[in-house]
């Protein structure tokens, strides 16, 4: 049975997300009506970039498994449960970092994933494993969905909460039945250029994006792959069809729309190792570790930017803190230039 879990972060009171269907609404209540604009110039190729419907657009229809049953032992915080503490769903689909539509900064991808087709979609389950297989949506639709609601903090500081729906990585893992060889789990997301702006926008970038955990991260119950997000199937700019979700780790750290899954023995390189003094493998949400241009002790809230204290592991240390016996509890010094993030 599993833990219930109180992460040490703030509450965070919002209006419940009924409200937010109607995006006019929002856009003249938040005053963000800059959003709706086209930010033209901004990516190359943007100019033939087609927006999606809507805001909230769903890609795909699961009526059997969405909205799932929340598991009331992971909440983040305990008082999510009641719906009052999570970050409004508008505000969450406007503001994404998602290179591949987007590229050189985080904002409303949404604008720019129109043409994205997730459906038919395979993942493959590859490398050092006995039972390497290749899963289509029916097959991920098909591990029991439960909901989860966690705490989601980016590397550029800001934070929100959110109800992910999905299942355990765990579970994957344990169906492609690793061998004794395999020490990293590499994720690899799709890249389709005639359908994601932002690659041919930034060809400088190692595509396709690529990250990895060590098997025992992978393996902590609180990874989870996801194909929901406030109860409905995902979003294109949150990572639709699948995505995983390491709650612990700042936002890079849990890629979207993955098609490949491989167990490797040594440690992959990751995407943003192309600047190896910013962004480290490890990457753990730590207060004490500063970005080279920014400290870290410091989140605020994507909707209101109220700012709070960031914990450390993101308010998870009583669940994974034991996997790091060296993680710095001290305030470090920024990295420079030839240095190696941890």
């Amino acid at each position: 049975m599993a833990q219930r879990f109180k992460a040490a972060i703030p509450s965070h009171r919002i209006t419940p997300p009924e409200i937010f269907f109607n995006r006019r609404q929002f856009m003249s209540t938040v005053g963000l009506g800059v959003l709706a604009a086209p930010f033209a110039g901004c990516i190359l190729g943007a100019e033939q970039a087609r927006p999606q419907g809507s805001l909230l657009e769903v890609p795909l229809q699961r009526p059997d498994v969405f909205p799932p049953t929340r598991n009331a032992a992971f909440d983040s915080p305990p008082a999510a449960i009641r719906r009052q503490d999570m970050t409004p769903r508008d505000i969450a689909a406007s503001h994404n970092n998602f290179y591949e539509f987007l590229s050189g900064r985080g904002g409303p991808v949404w604008q720019f994933c129109g043409d994205f087709e997730v459906e038919p979609w395979q993942v493959e389950i590859t490398g050092e494993c006995n039972n390497p297989l290749t899963l289509d949506l029916d097959d991920l639709f098909a591990f029991d969905h439960e909901e989860r609601v966690y705490h989601f903090r980016c590397v550029e500081r800001w934070a929100m909460n959110v109800p992910w729906s999905g299942f355990p990585l765990s579970r994957l893992i344990e169906k492609a039945d690793p061998n004794a060889s395999a020490r990293y789990v590499r994720f690899e997301t799709a890249v389709i250029e005639d359908q994601m702006p932002g690659v041919s926008g930034s060809p400088w970038y190692p595509w396709p994006y690529h990250e990895a955990l060590r098997i025992d991260e992978a393996m902590n119950d609180l990874v989870m792959v996801v194909t929901g997000v406030y109860g409905e199937p995902l979003l294109r700019q949150h990572g639709s069809p699948l995505r995983i979700i390491v709650p612990w780790k700042y936002g890079y750290k849990s890629p979207k729309s993955i098609v490949k899954i491989e167990f490797v023995r040594d440690e992959p390189s990751i995407f943003w190792q192309v600047q190896p003094h910013e962004y480290g493998f490890i990457s753990n949400v730590n207060p004490n570790i500063p970005h080279p241009r920014w400290p870290q002790n410091v989140s605020y809230w994507l909707d209101t930017e109220d700012t709070f204290p960031t914990p450390i592991y993101n308010g998870y240390e009583e669940y994974v803190a034991d996997l790091y016996p060296d993680e710095p509890r001290e305030m470090q010094r920024p990295l420079r230039q030839g240095q190696t993030a941890r």
